[in-house]
């Protein structure tokens, strides 16, 4: 047996004996533990500090196990097929609620579904034969890790078993689509708006099922320093997060000097993690064009900053 397999037949036999896992997946680094266990999942709320009335998302091998735990109707079917595996989560009626315990579903009558892309999250999946919850490892309302490191650091000391996958690939939390009655985009992520409606259509606005979806706090993924948006440039004492063309300034870290949007998203919550180390007074950020993958980006930063969008 090899490091991996080794670290993935740990990692699974701790979340059967109720413990929490450090997971990577191709969005951020989670906090795992068994979907159904209601002792392990409220474990995962305590050492996220994490609002009991905030939803996790299950995370599945494949759609077969995704149709144990909720229904799936025609549009859900097409998005699976088109997204997964990969950054989509799909809140849908409940089919198995034992399955995903009720804590873990905040009390209600819906599962938020999604099957992770990373093949290490993917592996763990299959060697545990069950749903895992598996929210951002950070403590309730900070940056999610997207790094090894950032994970430990944030909630390493309550995991029994961790899995270092190394740097995240796409940086956002994953997409939330509602499909109860008209498809409702609960939260953007790296599937864009125009890429879900390629698929089921136009998508409504979200308040009606906003309860049902993780990451919808008016202040969420905040650093300990204040947030201040649609910055030229930084003011005295500030830090700042260029895009684009920047000069060179101290305490300046560009999410892409080539305005590209997925890189820009990778480094999003590394580079906020390190100017709120930098000790600076507050944290500039350049803006941000809104098309694509930047209506991802500004929802974050409208939330780090503290702001509902």
């Amino acid at each position: 047996m090899d490091d991996q397999q080794a670290q993935i037949a740990k990692a699974a036999a701790a979340l059967k004996g109720g413990g929490l896992v450090i997971l990577p997946t191709e969005t951020v680094y989670g906090l795992a533990a068994d979907a159904a266990n209601a002792r392990a999942v409220a474990a995962v709320y305590a050492a996220k500090g994490r609002p009991s009335f905030n939803p996790l998302i299950a995370h599945v091998a494949d759609v077969a196990t995704a149709r144990r735990i909720a229904r799936f109707d025609e549009r859900a079917e097409r998005l699976a097929a088109r997204f997964w595996p990969g950054p989509l989560t799909l809140v849908l009626p409940v089919a198995d609620e034992a399955a995903v315990c009720d804590l873990a579903r905040a009390g209600l009558d819906t599962v938020a579904v999604r099957a992770p892309g990373h093949p290490l999250a993917h592996a763990l999946l299959q060697a545990f034969g069950g749903p895992l919850v598996a929210p951002s490892a950070n403590r309730s309302g900070r940056p999610s890790p997207t790094t090894f490191a950032d994970a430990m650091e944030e909630t390493g000391a309550s995991a029994a078993a961790r899995i270092d996958g190394g740097p995240c690939t796409i940086g956002l939390e994953s997409t939330v689509v509602a499909l109860l009655d008209k498809p409702r985009l609960l939260r953007p992520g790296s599937v864009t708006r125009a890429e879900i409606e390629a698929v089921v259509g136009r998508l409504s606005e979200a308040e009606a099922d906003a309860k049902r979806s993780p990451g919808r706090l008016a202040r969420h993924y905040a650093p300990n320093a204040p947030v201040r948006l649609n910055a030229t440039e930084p003011r005295p004492g500030e830090a700042f997060l260029a895009f684009g063309a920047a000069g060179v300034r101290d305490r300046t870290w560009n999410l892409s000097p080539t305005g590209d949007l997925a890189e820009a998203a990778a480094n999003l919550f590394v580079h906020l993690r390190a100017a709120d180390r930098s000790g600076a007074s507050a944290i500039a950020v350049a803006a941000i064009p809104h098309e694509g993958l930047g209506e991802a980006i500004n929802d974050r930063l409208r939330r780090a900053a503290g702001f509902v969008g």
